[in-house]
């Protein structure tokens, strides 16, 4: 019994010892990461929730206004108007960038030709492009002075649509943005497809399942999660919109103030009128609006269990 008691104790503490070396490997593993998402992330975020807190004037100085700015903040014209209108663009945008990513996604994954690895390789090319080149790019086509589209109404003697205006500055955008992501959606919808079993599509067509109906009953039902996930990537980007507007703001002659967006309102707030603190508020009441869209939006489809049917 003493010597079974006596061998017990050595297998324990080398078994702590093991478990100790594990432990301290993972941390080492995990521990640059760690940093990193500390000092760029964690503490960046946790410096402008601080900032969101406080107010500063000429009169009173730096002084704790608590939840004060973020009530301003929801009663402010320009942070409303733009969170409208990024509200609206979502809603437009959204089901345009995933009816034309998955059309081209099951027309890709019908055709099996060298044809449609180079095809695939195109469409998935502009967002390869960096955002500020493509907004730049758009500038020069939209141009109404130098621009290629403005010469070829020209040419037939009629004025181009200046897609720069105040008119038409929203599908201005509408075409930049979706011309630069529907590729990637489009990958992520093919890289879905492709893992769907063959076997459905043989099971389907000896039951007489048409082309469509494959389509349509097996590879959309199929497709519910990365749909989804493409919904969540679209909506957090598109209620975040600052890029291309902010590039093509200098081109668009009064079309693009600097609170068409709320990321754009911040940015004026921060860089334009040195007011970090509002800068930071309307950066975390946009960040709430974001959170609350998406968590409703997977609130309903959790609960429906597949936002098609």
């Amino acid at each position: 019994m003493t010597a079974s008691t006596s061998g017990a104790v050595p297998t324990r503490k080398r078994r702590r010892r093991t478990n100790l070396r594990q432990n301290v490997a993972g941390w080492l593993f995990v521990g640059p990461f760690g940093i990193v998402f500390l000092a760029l992330l964690v503490l960046p975020i946790g410096y402008a929730l601080y900032l969101s807190l406080f107010q500063k004037t000429l009169m009173t100085g730096t002084t704790f206004a608590g939840f004060d700015n973020y009530l301003k903040a929801f009663d402010d014209p320009s942070f409303l108007k733009g969170l409208w209108f990024v509200l609206r663009f979502s809603l437009v945008l959204i089901p345009i960038q995933m009816a034309i990513s998955l059309a081209i996604a099951l027309i890709l994954d019908t055709v099996t030709s060298k044809f449609a690895r180079f095809s695939r390789l195109m469409i998935f090319l502009p967002y390869a492009i960096p955002t500020v080149i493509g907004a730049l790019m758009w500038g020069f086509l939209y141009s109404r002075n130098f621009g290629p589209i403005a010469d070829v109404f020209g040419a037939f003697g009629a004025a181009g649509p200046d897609f720069l205006s105040n008119n038409l500055i929203f599908y201005g955008l509408l075409n930049v943005v979706t011309w630069q992501w529907a590729g990637y959606y489009m990958i992520i919808l093919y890289a879905a497809l492709q893992g769907i079993d063959p076997t459905l599509y043989e099971a389907a067509r000896i039951d007489g399942a048409s082309g469509w109906q494959i389509i349509t009953k097996i590879k959309i039902r199929l497709l519910t999660p990365a749909l989804v996930l493409i919904l969540v990537f679209a909506l957090i980007g598109t209620l975040q919109f600052f890029n291309e507007p902010k590039i093509l703001q200098q081109l668009a002659a009064g079309a693009i103030p600097d609170d068409f967006t709320p990321n754009m309102y911040a940015y004026q707030q921060a860089f334009t009128l040195a007011n970090p603190n509002y800068s930071s508020t309307i950066s975390f009441a946009l960040g709430a609006v974001v959170f609350l869209c998406v968590y409703i939006f997977m609130f309903a489809t959790r609960k429906r269990g597949n936002f098609l049917s």
